[in-house]
């Protein structure tokens, strides 16, 4: 029988299409958004984000079955209460509300926020817990990742109606608290990090970087 596999699929596997998926969906928005075509792409960012997560559930599948998915819920509840804090009460990282790009809210929250804590704290860990066997230096390292890319968000989130500080900027006690959540994150999902090897945690973190990078950069010039 002749073989009909391509030469192209033969290596083609979850991860090649999990990462060719996202850098699809970075570049787009990139080159849609800088062609003005902003009002279409951002308001897709919560199927952007659903879809990132997906990608890394379809290739990371809870690794102690539902002693993870309770502890990833902790994660996203965590997260997510954080916020509803903020948003409502001024607590942790201040007076802000969220605009109208990132999907249904709950208690003026969106839902995707809760999800984003969670997939932020997985790539860092995943990564963090590959450069190194320490676990209070891998927790410290995730979290510091986790704020360097807040950092290059915030300037942007106003103007890509993500969300909006009563001051105008993002004080510092916002970085204060993003990094404290983060470390604790670290410490809670350190066990559930796969020990398998993948490079798809480091392009979805990479992604958000020069996405978000990109604009900055641009924004500063």
């Amino acid at each position: 029988m002749i073989n009909q596999t391509l030469p192209f699929t033969e290596n083609l596997d979850k991860r090649h299409i999990a990462i060719f998926s996202l850098w699809l969906v970075t570049i787009s928005g990139i080159i849609g958004i800088l062609l003005g075509q902003g009002d279409w792409f951002l308001p897709k960012t919560p199927a952007n984000l659903l879809m990132g997560a997906a990608l890394l559930y379809w290739n990371f599948p809870p690794k102690n079955g539902w002693k993870s998915v309770a502890i990833w819920s902790v994660a996203f509840l965590a997260g997510f209460t954080a916020e509803a804090l903020g948003v409502n009460y001024g607590l942790f990282f201040g007076d802000y509300h969220y605009g109208n790009n990132l999907g249904p809210k709950v208690l003026g929250v969106p839902l995707t926020i809760g999800i984003n804590w969670v997939v932020l704290t997985f790539s860092t860990a995943y990564l963090s817990r590959k450069l190194t066997a320490n676990p209070h230096f891998a927790a410290l390292l995730g979290a510091t990742m986790m704020v360097a890319l807040d950092f290059l968000i915030e300037p942007l989130a106003p103007v890509f109606d993500f969300w909006h500080w009563d001051i105008g900027y993002a004080p510092l006690q916002n970085f204060v608290s993003w990094f404290v959540l983060a470390w604790l994150l670290q410490y809670l999902v350190r066990q559930e990090v796969p020990e398998k090897e993948s490079s798809l945690p480091l392009h979805h973190f990479a992604s958000q970087v020069v996405f978000f990078g990109i604009f900055f950069f641009l924004q500063h010039v």
